[in-house]
């Protein structure tokens, strides 16, 4: 498939710092990209439809997570895969995850089309659509599950093409696509006056844009040589790639678990509050929307390094690995800390963006921003770690960080405090989530840091590991 000459790859001599800077960056404009497709869509179906628009966008996102969460296991999976076999200098190795992740991936997204487009409107109910929410939520639901499979695609194939040392290529078809959303959704909205629907088409296009420029790279691996022969599935590799993003599918399946808790919750405590139940569920979906926005930005950081992580663990260059994950960490926390800053002292300004609605609903909106969000400095502290571990074949550890924020501490914080609380209690489990898990991911990488760097280098794809775990 791909006759071109395989290049020596820099990642294991290139100085850290201008490796980091050169795959972090693509990373993060990719990852806020797409953040921005679901923010885009909240601004302009605020303004042109109102709260009751955003409020289903926010039934929908638990569907779209299921999706991304079975996407990033087996780009992340592959990923590392990859650049631990590169490390090893095992190219035919490195195509063989190449090229199983691409089966899983689009196998597995039309399995999810058809399955979400006949139980649709009951999943709406279950993630927490009222009668007044419903018909929007479907409308808009609809068009999105159509465009999973380009969703996969454009999740999936991004983190290989990182990998194979091309991290502005990864930018890039998301800004194609990103670039696709907002000029057709105020066209979509205001134009033509498809509402919702609009939004969901604008959507769904920008995502066909973004997914034909990655099958185009495809075609242009420099790592790899991609054949026929590597898209036959194999246990093996597959057991391997799933283990490796094992980690990254429970951090999001778990996040859908939540949302679908949360939103349930935010119906039946907003309702017996002044607030009610609709500007509940949608002041916090914002809330979460914007969240993600920024916290994209150091997600980025961890995901743009882990090729780096990978690759010189795999060789043995521990000092490199050590220093690259020091640098990232030190970075996403100072973003982050500067995000907290911005939260807590501008949420109006974030929340006119996506339309004027009552005093009422401002003021939980501001609420949402200044109490839920109020740890947000603690959450690097997670993705970094997890990141690591993933990165160096050591899935357990990484999936107890994945799992503690949302598992662990979030939902029963929210039984709790939303319990002695009411409404306001579901706000202040965010922070005690993201504080709890963050003191975790920190105790954890301290406990395992000597062990992962005196034992000899091994890759989860050789039998033994395997079985360890």
């Amino acid at each position: 498939m791909n006759h071109t000459a395989i290049t020596a790859n820099p990642l294991g001599t290139e100085r850290i710092g201008k490796l980091a800077v050169q795959y972090a960056v693509p990373s993060v404009i990719s990852l806020v990209i797409n953040s921005l497709y679901n923010m885009v869509d909240q601004v302009f179906i605020g303004q042109g439809v109102g709260y009751l628009g955003n409020a289903a966008t926010n039934v929908i996102m638990p569907m779209t997570l299921i999706v991304m969460a079975v996407a990033i296991m087996f780009g992340n999976g592959a990923s590392a895969f990859m650049s631990l076999q590169l490390g090893k200098k095992k190219p035919k190795e490195a195509a063989d995850g190449v090229g199983n992740m691409i089966t899983l991936s689009l196998g597995s997204s039309i399995l999810f089309l058809v399955l979400f487009e006949l139980f649709l409107e009951p999943l709406c109910s279950l993630f927490g659509a009222t009668s007044d929410v419903m018909p929007y939520a479907l409308d808009y639901g609809k068009i999105i599950v159509l465009g999973f499979p380009l969703f996969v695609i454009g999740v999936a194939f991004s983190n290989v093409i990182r990998a194979d040392g091309r991290p502005k290529s990864s930018m890039t078809g998301m800004l194609i696509g990103c670039i696709a959303n907002i000029i057709l959704d105020p066209i979509f909205i205001f134009v033509f006056h498809w509402g919702v629907k609009g939004a969901a088409w604008a959507t769904v296009i920008g995502q066909c844009l973004n997914a034909a420029f990655y099958i185009f790279c495809l075609f242009r691996f420099q790592t790899i040589k991609l054949h026929r022969i590597n898209f036959k599935l194999r246990g093996f590799v597959a057991k391997n790639i799933i283990s490796l993003g094992m980690s990254s599918f429970f951090s999001q399946i778990a996040a859908t678990i939540v949302i679908a808790i949360q939103n349930n919750l935010l119906v039946k405590y907003g309702a017996a509050s002044k607030y009610g139940s609709d500007i509940a569920l949608a002041a916090l979906g914002i809330t979460m929307k914007t969240s993600q926005l920024i916290t994209s930005i150091a997600m980025g950081i961890a995901t743009g390094i882990q090729p780096i992580l990978g690759y010189n663990y795999g060789s043995g260059q521990y000092g490199r690995v050590k220093k690259t994950f020091r640098l990232s960490l030190i970075s996403c926390t100072v973003i982050m800390l500067f995000a907290l800053f911005i939260f807590q002292v501008y949420p109006q300004a974030i929340i006119s963006i996506f339309g004027q609605e009552s005093e009422l609903y401002m003021e939980f909106a501001v609420k949402c921003f200044r109490i839920y969000l109020l740890c947000c400095f603690m959450i690097p502290s997670g993705m970094v770690v997890s990141i690591f571990f993933q990165s160096i074949g050591k899935p357990v550890p990484a999936m107890v960080i994945s799992l503690s924020r949302q598992i662990i501490f979030l939902i029963p914080a929210m039984f709790l405090l939303g319990t002695l609380m009411g409404v306001e209690g579901l706000l202040w489990s965010g922070p005690a989530a993201d504080l709890l898990s963050g003191i975790i991911s920190l105790v954890l990488v301290k406990i395992y840091w000597n062990k992962v760097f005196t034992q000899e280098p091994s890759l989860l794809a050789d039998a033994r590991e395997v079985m360890q775990y």
